[in-house]
């Protein structure tokens, strides 16, 4: 048995090794590079093929393997939106994700950005930059004080919802599907309506769909508190950007942490050299605010989930070679 893994990185090595040594019966290929009409090749021979890219998984790469005979495909991440379903279809293949590799990583970031900019980190940094040591005005605010709206209460929201009541934030939340803790907990309310008029901070933990894609946007962003702010951990999608502008240069959007952006991998994943280079006027836009903070779509990037990403996907790739059926296979028939 063989299997492929594209788009490799160097912090991924050292858990690969580690299950190389764990299954010794199967061989183990890799590139750096990721899956595209020309790097197909590489996975000639193979059973299965491992992978992980932002970018869209292109029909010709996918009706390449079907000739090499793969129809095992397993990624790395969580999300799967990059992927044409009726390609997968077509080909008889099946796919498996990495549901969760760990919701405390990204629930962990989510939270600090959070806190950073309640304590207006950005604005203290260009202080001391400076050469000031003052306090004024950059005066903040406390957890307890908040009224926090999670909504999206999967392993990732309900994390996030622990350590927050741990500060001592009010916490509301909204989800389609109720969890019974929180549920029991009574802190769901019944409409996105009541989370956006009760919070001074919105944080979303829901995946993208095409109903939800631009849920935050100039209508939402109206019927929330004056200086809400905004984070997001999850997909980029979710909101608006022209609107997020619009309600930062009003001021109704007091500030946002950002973690995911539409349009990303414009920016993303290269270096720049400085912000005035960025090609992505939007992004450029958000960039440029003392009040904005955008961190690379690295929530996720702790060695423990780094860890789990490797092994998941590769178990779940021998598991789908051996024609059993993992219970993270993704559903490619909705």
């Amino acid at each position: 048995m063989k299997i492929f893994a594209y788009g490799i990185r160097d912090d991924e090595l050292s858990s690969l090794k580690k299950w190389e040594a764990a299954n010794p019966e199967i061989e183990v290929g890799y590139t750096g590079d990721t899956l595209t009409p020309d790097t197909a090749k590489l996975a000639k021979g193979s059973n299965g093929v491992v992978t992980l890219q932002t970018t869209p998984y292109e029909r010709g790469a996918l009706e390449q393997l079907k000739e090499f005979g793969i129809k095992s495909i397993s990624i790395r991440n969580v999300g799967f939106d990059n992927f044409e379903f009726k390609d997968l279809n077509d080909f008889g293949m099946k796919l498996t994700n990495v549901p969760v590799y760990s919701p405390n990583a990204i629930a962990e970031h989510t939270v600090l950005l959070m806190g950073r900019l309640l304590r207006r980190v950005p604005e203290v940094d260009v202080k001391f930059d400076n050469g000031d040591f003052t306090w004024a005005p950059t005066i903040g605010r406390e957890y307890r004080e908040q009224t926090i709206g999670v909504i999206g209460t999967g392993h990732i929201g309900r994390v996030v919802i622990k350590i927050l009541q741990g500060f001592g934030a009010k916490v509301v939340a909204y989800d389609v599907y109720h969890n019974d803790d929180i549920e029991k907990q009574g802190l769901y309310v019944d409409t996105l309506e009541e989370v956006y008029k009760q919070s001074d901070i919105i944080t979303l933990h829901v995946p993208l769909f095409d109903s939800n894609k631009y849920m935050i946007n100039k209508d939402a962003i109206a019927q929330m508190k004056d200086g809400v702010f905004i984070v997001n951990c999850a997909r980029g999608e979710l909101i608006d950007t022209d609107a997020l502008i619009a309600g930062l240069d009003s001021g109704k959007i007091g500030a946002a942490g950002l973690d995911v952006l539409d349009n990303e991998n414009s920016v993303f994943g290269k270096k720049w050299g400085s912000i005035d280079n960025l090609p992505n006027p939007q992004i450029k836009n958000l960039a440029e605010r003392i009040n904005v903070i955008i961190t690379p779509h690295n929530a996720f990037y702790t060695e423990t989930a780094v860890h789990n990403m490797i092994t998941v996907a590769f178990d779940s790739n021998k598991a789908l070679i051996d024609g059993e059926t993992p219970k993270n296979i993704v559903d490619t028939t909705k």
